[in-house]
């Protein structure tokens, strides 16, 4: 396969390279990183949005409509949508494109389908290199929107450069206002579905939390409230993730969490190869099975064992 027209193609808003990209980097396949390598200067234009909360906040029907108000304004968008993992195939089960139907025709939207493959965080491994390739095919927004896991819904952070965390009232989000976690990633918080009883409580616990924080030098996350179903308050909603990047940009901050999201790029990259250099040596010299047996008898421990393998790389 020709690497260089690959490249040229996803330059080029061609959604056959685009995929097929996406589905190289998903199956670890070494040719996407070749591609990646030829994209990479390519990058850095598009604002990342993360969209994220707990499971059932509406979170598919909110990014559906506000992409639709981007698009309005003339805005490409892509949207990777990260779902459960079937056991049985290894791909997403939810299928997001489903409840995007509208979205999937409109050839200035990109939408992929991601699955966790078993990774915590509400993410996949694969989302910060189908996030590049996005960036390089010339959207103007992505938004990534997590499986929805709760408190361990964190690793967001290091990809997007806004957080909206959405949050409905009655299903015991308010007990999750009190908490640190998931309540310190978000840069906007959202109330959807704000028609149900107690939206004004969860936003007066929200603002509590958000007092006890202290001092907001550039920006303090603002409170919104949206009923997604009909389109309630999403213009709103989309100046304020242009109102944070406004922010981000003027304070100098939007550089500084590029420059930490990118370190953290690098880590996973070297760790990612460090695991498979740790495999190979465990399996290729045989020094797991050798020692397991000996870890069991006691005649050493796990950690000795460990040190062992490292002083063979």
């Amino acid at each position: 396969m020709d690497i260089q027209k690959y490249i040229d193609g996803i330059l080029n808003r061609d959604v056959r390279s685009t995929s097929r990209t996406i589905s190289l980097i998903e199956n670890q396949d070494s040719m996407a990183v070749e591609i990646l390598k030829g994209l990479y200067k390519h990058t850095g234009h598009a604002r990342i949005i993360g969209i994220t909360g707990p499971p059932g906040a509406g979170k598919s029907t909110l990014t559906d409509k506000v992409v639709k108000e981007l698009r309005t304004r003339g805005f490409r968008v892509g949207i990777i949508a990260i779902d459960p993992t079937s056991p049985f195939t290894g791909g997403a089960i939810l299928g997001d494109r489903i409840r995007m139907q509208e979205l999937s025709v409109d050839p200035g939207v990109f939408i992929r389908s991601m699955g966790t493959r078993g990774q915590l965080g509400g993410l996949s491994k694969a989302t910060l290199s189908a996030v590049k390739v996005l960036d390089a095919y010339g959207c103007d927004y992505i938004f990534i929107e997590t499986v929805g896991v709760g408190q361990s819904e964190v690793d967001i952070m290091k990809l997007a450069e806004t957080v909206v965390l959405v949050m409905i009232p009655g299903m015991g989000d308010d007990i999750q206002a009190i908490k640190a976690g998931i309540m310190e990633i978000g840069d906007i918080f959202d109330i959807n579905k704000c028609d149900r009883d107690g939206a004004d409580r969860l936003a007066i616990e929200i603002e509590m939390m958000l007092d006890l924080k202290g001092h907001f030098e550039f920006w303090r996350p603002p409170i919104l409230r949206t009923q997604a179903s009909i389109g309630k308050g999403i213009s709103e909603l989309v100046d304020n993730i242009d109102n944070h990047i406004k922010s981000l940009e003027e304070s100098g901050l939007l550089r500084e969490r590029r420059l930490n999201n990118i370190k953290v790029e690098v880590e996973n990259i070297l760790m990612g190869e460090l695991t498979k250099k740790v495999h190979q040596v465990a399996k290729e010299s045989g020094l797991l099975d050798e020692y397991a047996n000996k870890i069991l008898e006691k005649e050493t421990d796990p950690f000795t064992v460990s040190e062992i393998i490292l002083s063979k790389i």
